[in-house]
């Protein structure tokens, strides 16, 4: 009942909670100079997401298949430098985390794409909706790729074949579109992005069960490897093969950036689980009090999730890296099928990424609606027609996109070098900006000094991870750059 009456008590805007006695972020930050201004309304809110599931729904949009080719890239750099780059992404993640959510507390606004409405008018706002838009369709093709190819052969391993069948239900057209409509989908349509917690969390736990495998195996291959089949190569081993390196330089070094930069993408999300996160009752002597979902409650979160999957990504990294050292591959479950391609524990660790992967859909297909209903129905409220209506014409969208083109994986690249850098750094950066009135924080101010710097950091990567792609397409060779 005390909550209850705590809850009417409240007057303020249910899209702008407040805790009670204090004044909102919008007041504190954002003067009006209309008394009768009406606060943004959020047609999705209602403050139903805890903050262990909004840990979840975070984690798991950080969670990316880029975590198969970390141990490929600690091969590249080494372990002690390898550690620094990928503390630095993390730390520079929570930076623009934090960026963001200072943008949204200003001036009150939760959605990626009204933010760059405030700071460049409709062009921001289309800007940040087609980069949101692009990237998350780019990534939800590399999990359905992942499924399309991936499957076949476990559902082959599993019913003892050594060649490929004929059968359909070995063909990964099928199986990607059979997946998508008995999971995907039915998880896609549901209202708010806090219920996918629950399947976030077991996402997650089938990547721990892959950090787990990957360190049982470490114990368990002996160096140098004895490759399953007609060769091996102890033939003509290096002195060195089995001893890891600390630093490393090499060609492939410079793709470790841009590969942990990918790895730690989930900014389009952040707002959506912001708008979300419930409410919290803190329980003291005589009195409740009502905690609304602050900018500090969403920092926190941003930190748990990055800080947990900066934890899982090194210790993937360096226990695939001292199983197999130089010899290991850009797609570290590859490399395990090159020891023993029927080893059964690799089949089931197979199978719970192909799980993990296929669960993050619906998480990453969120943002887009979201930017996309923004864009086309602006101000409209929430209607199981549309809401229903877009997920579906997004799948099929990306279906038809993972089935009919053979190798896209230079679209991915051109999209993940440009959008993931604009999504981390820079779109981040110029929102804080702009969107910080210059009363409170001029210019020359240092938190404004370092959003600049965020920014042409931002620039730097898109840059260089544009270069290296077209170094490939120059020289014909095909890096792995990572990413979702």
């Amino acid at each position: 009942m005390e909550l209850q009456k705590l809850s009417n008590g409240n007057h303020h805007d249910i899209g702008v909670p407040v805790e009670e006695g204090a004044p909102s972020e919008e007041e504190r930050f954002l003067q009006h100079k209309d008394k009768g201004l009406k606060r943004p309304q959020f047609t999705d809110f209602e403050g139903k997401t805890s903050f262990g599931m909004s840990v979840f729904n975070l984690s798991n949009a950080i969670m990316g298949s880029g975590i198969l080719g970390l141990s490929y890239a600690m091969s590249n750099t080494g372990i002690v430098l390898f550690l620094i780059l990928l503390t630095f992404i993390a730390c520079l993640s929570c930076y623009s985390v934090h960026l963001l959510l200072r943008s949204a507390g200003v001036v009150g606004i939760r959605a990626y794409e009204q933010l760059g409405f405030r700071a460049f008018g409709h062009p921001g706002k289309i800007l940040a909706a087609v980069i949101i838009t692009l990237h998350n369709i780019g990534a939800m093709s590399s999990y359905l790729f992942i499924v399309k190819y991936e499957l076949p052969l476990v559902i082959q391993a599993f019913l003892g074949q050594t060649s490929s069948s004929e059968q359909w239900f070995m063909n990964g057209n099928y199986l990607i579109i059979i997946v998508t409509a008995c999971i995907i989908l039915p998880l896609a349509m549901m209202k708010h992005l806090g219920y996918l917690g629950y399947t976030s969390g077991f996402s997650l736990s089938c990547m721990v069960f892959f950090l787990s495998a990957v360190i049982y195996k470490r114990f368990n291959i002996a160096c140098p490897l004895e490759v399953f089949g007609n060769y091996s190569l102890n033939a003509d081993i290096p002195e060195d093969t089995c001893i890891a390196k600390f630093f490393t330089i090499n060609q492939e070094t410079a793709y470790t950036i841009p590969i942990l930069a990918f790895a730690f993408v989930c900014h389009p999300e952040v707002l959506p689980i912001y708008t979300e996160l419930s409410n919290r009752v803190l329980h003291c002597v005589g009195y409740s009090r009502v905690l609304s979902p602050t900018r500090r409650r969403m920092q926190n979160i941003g930190n748990v999730s990055i800080m947990g999957m900066f934890t899982m990504y090194f210790f993937t990294a360096i226990f695939g890296y001292l199983t197999f050292y130089e010899n290991t591959e850009a797609e570290l479950l590859h490399t395990y099928n090159k020891v023993d391609p029927l080893d059964t524990l690799i089949l089931c660790v197979r199978l719970a990424v192909l799980v993990a992967v296929t669960l993050t859909v619906p998480v990453v297909l969120f943002p887009i609606r979201r930017a996309l209903l923004q864009l086309l129905f602006p101000g409209k409220p929430f209607h199981w027609l549309r809401h229903i209506s877009i997920a579906v014409c997004l799948l099929f969208a990306v279906n038809l996109l993972v089935i009919l083109v053979p190798n896209i994986r230079d679209i991915f690249g051109i999209t993940g070098a440009t959008t993931a850098p604009t999504l981390i750094f820079i779109l981040p950066g110029l929102f804080y900006i702009r969107i910080i009135p210059t009363d409170q924080e001029p210019m020359n101010c240092r938190s404004k000094i370092q959003a600049a710097c965020f920014t042409a950091l931002g620039f730097m990567f898109m840059t260089m991870s544009l270069t290296f792609i077209g170094l490939d397409w120059m020289s014909g060779e095909k890096r792995n750059l990572g990413g979702h």
